[in-house]
């Protein structure tokens, strides 16, 4: 009866995405326990400080569960659904749906679309940890699911900064550009609240010659640093301060999105010469990309200098459906992987700085094929390189448990850095955690039942996997 009623309630079985067979799934169980217990530490991810600077009420349920979570309007898309329905903004201030019930019940009316998906995991536990729903979202229960969640919104107790505390969030770490003069950041500290939000480092736009905002961007740097960026050297001189600045301000790392992580170092006159013409408006396709390869041995060098864990998340082709990137800007669902070599790319800069014992680069990749093949193989080797987790598509149940097993029989678990949950959906960070927990307690209870580790060798690890590695790798410690 009661098996009956958590099927039909959509109530969390405690067993979920632990092994079938019951003795492996008993370990598995007993190693989450033990995972369970530890706060949750994000070093990467894209929540909006603002949120936690004001601690204003969430507006309402659309506006924080769909419109800003590109998981979710993307599957709908997919469907036929347009993002005109969903709320998205356009660009051209165009319409767009503002009842956010009817969103809502687009929403639920397609809900079963998540079948099977990591966003399927991530909001029934949103619901039912979070919001005490046990009955599962459909078209007819919508509005009243609704009206549910709006008022637990409008509670104290679903501020923005009550609920980081209730997630038990130990370290929360934003994305911002190089140029962002951290305001909200500021607020957040002088406000004499508790809460740990860090800022990190993320200079793509100044690095891109060809990005439309990059001669824009270089003039805001020159107005912070008080600088004339009128050379190459001007330019590194201000790089160099906005990232002291950017450490006075709890941060601890960089970020770097690259097409391709192909590396170069040019000398100082090619690059000047490369720059000049980039100031002039007259930069090559070929000039970017040499840049680019040269300024992310740049940024290698800072971090030894300077002690900023370098992050690399190459192989992402951008803004792929023109359309939509046309009326809706980017970040709206429709980056796409491409195919991914490292071994030679890399080499440049892990020749430099790889044996360096004051560098740490983590390098995350969407292309799965380059685990077992480049990815293990080099983490195993350079001192100074770490594996981010499986990342974006692949942050799911499968997705994470092959990234165990075509990693760690060359790299280890300690040549990895545990997990990040790289979201913008504020409410899903702690069911994020809690599904990689599982997954790892899960991975290593196998590990345990074929004999390869024993039981207690397994409570480490997954002490190390759920809580040490992060906070070592990028010096929570410190």
């Amino acid at each position: 009866m009661q098996a009956a009623r958590c099927h039909n309630l959509g109530m969390l079985n405690p067993n979920r995405y632990f092994h079938p067979e019951p003795g492996t799934r008993q370990i598995a169980r007993e190693l989450y326990e033990i995972a369970a217990q530890f706060p949750l530490v994000c070093p990467h991810g894209h929540v909006d400080p603002r949120i936690l600077a004001e601690n204003s009420p969430f507006p309402d349920p659309s506006e924080l569960l769909i419109i800003p979570d590109h998981y979710v309007f993307r599957m709908l898309y997919s469907q036929g659904v347009s993002l005109e329905s969903l709320g998205i903004p356009r660009k051209d201030g165009g319409w767009t749906e503002a009842d956010r019930r009817k969103i809502w019940q687009i929403f639920a009316d397609h809900y079963y679309l998540f079948r099977g998906t990591p966003s399927w995991c991530w909001l029934r536990q949103e619901f039912a940890d979070v919001f005490e729903i046990e009955e599962r979202l459909d078209s007819g229960n919508a509005m009243r699911l609704y009206d549910r969640i709006a008022a637990k919104l409008a509670e104290p107790e679903f501020r923005p900064r009550a609920l980081f505390e209730r997630f038990r969030i130990q370290v929360l770490c934003t994305t911002d550009a190089a140029t962002d003069d951290l305001a909200h950041h500021r607020k957040i500290r002088e406000s004499g609240w508790g809460g740990d939000v860090r800022p990190t480092f993320r200079p793509d736009i100044v690095m891109t010659l060809l990005h439309p905002s990059w001669r824009e961007s270089i003039g805001q740097m020159e107005k912070q640093t008080g600088i004339s960026i009128g050379g190459y050297r001007a330019y590194i001189q201000a790089l160099e301060r906005r990232r002291e600045f950017f450490k006075t301000m709890g941060c601890t790392c960089t970020d770097h999105a690259v097409l391709e992580p192909y590396t170069a170092e040019l000398s100082t006159q090619k690059a000047e010469e490369i720059f000049i013409r980039a100031l002039g408006g007259h930069a090559t396709v070929e000039d970017d990309r040499l840049f680019t390869a040269h300024m992310l041995m740049e940024m290698a060098r800072m971090s030894v200098a300077d002690g900023l864990v370098m992050q690399l998340h190459p192989g992402s082709f951008r803004n792929h459906n023109q359309s939509v990137f046309d009326r809706f800007g980017p970040d709206k669902g429709c980056d796409i992987p491409v195919s991914t070599e490292y071994t030679r790319n890399l080499r440049a800069l892990l020749n430099k700085y790889g044996n360096e014992s004051r560098f740490r680069l983590v390098l995350f990749t969407l292309d799965e094929s380059s685990y077992s093949r480049e990815l293990a193989p080099l983490a195993g080797h350079y001192p100074a390189l770490r594996l981010g987790p499986a990342w974006w598509f692949h942050d799911s149940l499968e997705g994470m448990m092959r990234f165990r097993k075509m990693v760690t029989e060359t790299a280890g678990i300690y040549n990895t850095v545990g997990f990040n949950d790289d979201t913008r959906a504020f409410l899903s960070i702690p069911a994020r955690h809690d599904l990689s927990r599982r997954v790892d307690s899960n991975f290593l209870a196998e590990q345990v039942a074929t004999h390869v580790i024993e039981k207690e060798e397994a409570e480490e690890m997954i002490r190390d996997l759920s809580y040490r590695l992060v906070r070592k790798t990028y010096g929570f410690d410190r």
